[in-house]
């Protein structure tokens, strides 16, 4: 099995912010198993660490993820049973370690984002792309099929219909089209890219971390009835939080609140 190495998925750090990268530009950031097993290790830091309040996945050299790392794949079509689980696991565990991750996080993406990099930007809250990215689902170009997750990830966000039209045809769609059948959220000039994020990351670090924790998990377990009376309780828990405290406070002496809850 390979080894996650922290040149193909690295975190970086500042202040409140964190950028989990994919670092490998010179092949368009395309995702191989050690790629994917650092997706594990590097979200497990960010939950270790309480002061990060949100968290934007990007990718080096202008290109957020090309897809997978083809050349990987020809030695899986004749590994034995047990390489081939050992690689789709990767693939798996690594894709919902960048969803577990219970901090808000918002894809950055520019140029490419096929296959696996839609896979990792489906697996964000947000995503926002610059003006000339290109998106794609294209494993039936490979002979192979979309993992469960991804799949329902990918329906989940833009219905059915389009999510069989990306998939029957493997072509590549403009940020304009992801904006209008919602894979993506936001559409903006390429120059305006970082300034429109480092706004939208303002905007969210500014908040409660216990709000920005609660909406998260109560809006990514709606379908499953069991986990509701879990979510009640925490709802309930924030009318005697510290928080709710300091927010009060702000809003009635017209101030920004210091928020200090962390978990």
């Amino acid at each position: 099995m390979a080894k996650p190495t922290a040149a193909s998925v690295r975190l970086q750090r500042e202040g409140a912010r964190a950028t989990l990268l994919i670092d490998r530009p010179e092949k368009k950031n395309a995702l191989n198993e050690a790629a994917w097993l650092a997706f594990q290790s590097v979200a497990a830091e960010i939950g270790a660490e309480s002061e990060i309040a949100v968290v934007t996945v990007r990718g080096a050299g202008g290109v957020f993820c090309a897809g997978a790392d083809i050349s990987e794949f020809i030695a899986l079509t004749s590994a034995s049973t047990e390489r081939r689980d050992a690689f789709a696991n990767a693939v798996r565990d690594g894709e919902e370690a960048v969803a577990d991750i219970s901090k808000p996080t918002v894809a950055a993406i520019e140029g490419a984002c096929v296959g696996g990099g839609c896979q990792i930007a489906l697996a964000c809250d947000i995503r926002i792309a610059a003006e000339g990215a290109r998106f794609g689902v294209t494993p039936a170009k490979l002979g192979i099929a979309y993992p469960v997750e991804s799949t329902r990830r990918l329906v989940s966000t833009v219905g059915r219909s389009a999510a069989k039209d990306l998939l029957f045809t493997g072509r590549l769609i403009s940020a304009g089209e992801a904006l209008a059948i919602g894979l993506v959220d936001r559409v903006v000039p390429a120059e305006r890219l970082e300034a429109e994020l480092d706004a939208l990351l303002a905007q969210i670090e500014a908040n409660s971390r216990y709000s920005l924790m609660v909406a998260k998990r109560t809006i990514d377990a709606l379908d499953d009835p069991e986990s509701h009376a879990d979510l009640d309780a925490l709802w309930r828990g924030g009318f005697s939080g510290e928080d709710l405290k300091e927010g009060a406070r702000a809003f009635l002496e017209k101030r920004r609140p210091d928020f200090t809850w962390r978990g």
